[in-house]
């Protein structure tokens, strides 16, 4: 005998990007990218911006020495970005995207398992994480998975898949939450459901993707009905 699921109806976990999903914070890595161009000799454009975004790092650096040209090596210049970026959240305040900290909020309170699944290295989330705790009031995330432990970043499926394998759960019942192109990639090529939340660059995304202008009003349940209207 079938006995009615009790309790809000929600995935298993929710995987949420960070830079552009959850913190606006791709105006400080535009400025970063601008001021380690500029140390190379180049100019970075709105335009280079959106063609990197969502990383991950080696691919951005890598990006910048071909473009004009340098002798210098990709990891070096990595590491200068990394420098520069690192330099700028510490001293810039944090910045919520509209619904972003209502959405994990909630999440936390339901119980959810959640990961922070993000091309951004370990050292760049740690200067995150703590702030985004004290806004939320506890640590909200289940487990993290930055860029640089994974064998494959984004857009390959390896953060996602790892999120998933650590939090216990199929990607086919996770929740991932996303912005770049890259990253949403990475998560569909994992098996997860996928919400877009387009923010610096517009995308023909795969039509299994749900996109939404902001996350702002939105509950976890009525987003994962979405993806799973008959209980």
């Amino acid at each position: 005998m079938s006995m009615a699921r009790k309790g809000p109806h929600v995935p298993a976990a929710v995987l949420f990007d960070m830079d552009g999903t959850l913190i606006d914070s791709e105006h400080l890595w535009l400025m970063a990218e601008q001021s380690v161009m500029t140390s190379l000799g180049g100019e970075w454009t709105d335009a280079d911006q959106a063609h990197c975004l969502g990383g991950p790092l080696e691919r951005v650096a890598n990006y910048m020495v071909s473009s004009v040209g340098s002798s210098r090596s990709a990891e070096s210049v990595g590491m200068d970005l990394m420098d520069e970026v690192e330099h700028l959240m510490r001293r810039e305040p944090v910045t919520w995207r509209p619904g972003a900290r209502e959405l994990l909020a909630e999440t936390v309170a339901l119980a959810v398992p959640t990961a922070l699944v993000t091309a951004s290295w370990r050292r760049l989330v740690q200067t995150l994480h703590e702030r985004m705790s004290t806004d939320i009031g506890v640590d909200p995330f289940t487990v993290i998975v930055p860029g640089d432990e994974v064998a494959r970043s984004k857009p390959h499926p390896d953060p996602y898949l790892r999120a998933a394998e650590l939090l216990s759960a199929s990607p086919r019942a996770c929740l991932a939450v996303e912005d770049s192109p890259t990253g949403v990639s990475s998560a569909v090529a994992a098996g997860c459901n996928v919400l877009a939340v387009p923010h610096l660059a517009q995308a023909v995304f795969d039509p299994t993707v749900q996109v939404v202008s902001s996350l702002q009003g939105r509950s976890l349940e009525s987003i994962w009905d979405g993806f799973t209207p008959s209980r």
